[in-house]
């Protein structure tokens, strides 16, 4: 049994840029379904419109939500089409350690993190 990864130089620390990059690299059109989500559960859930009379209603809200959630419904199958492509069957098919791509998803949030925690400080 033959290592793919005895030849190479720098060893298996080198091996693990491809897929972090990779998956910071996704995590990028991933912003868009992650904001979705964000609004839907930040803005449209603590919404109380079922009351009589409500008084933490907006109406503007109301309004946008069935935008919010075709387009999340649209946005979110299609990344993560991309997330199971990149992550899973790329490495399958080349032979590469599937560990290290399936590890490196965990990075897929983090642009979102990012824009999330620099818009807070607006």
């Amino acid at each position: 049994m033959t290592d793919a990864y005895a030849g190479r130089k720098g060893g298996a620390r080198s091996d693990l840029w491809g897929p972090a990059l990779a998956n910071l690299g996704l995590g990028v059109p991933a912003m868009v379904p992650f904001y979705l989500a964000w609004w839907l559960l930040t803005e449209y859930m603590p919404m109380d419109c079922a009351l009589a009379r409500p008084t933490n209603c907006n109406y503007d809200t109301l309004e946008n939500e069935f935008f919010f959630t075709v387009a999340l419904m649209v946005t979110g199958p299609l990344t993560l089409t991309q997330v199971i492509v990149i992550d899973v069957a790329l490495p399958l098919w080349h032979r590469r350690r599937l560990a290290a791509w399936l590890g490196a998803a965990a990075l897929i949030p983090v642009p979102f993190v990012v824009c999330l925690a620099l818009a807070s400080l607006v």
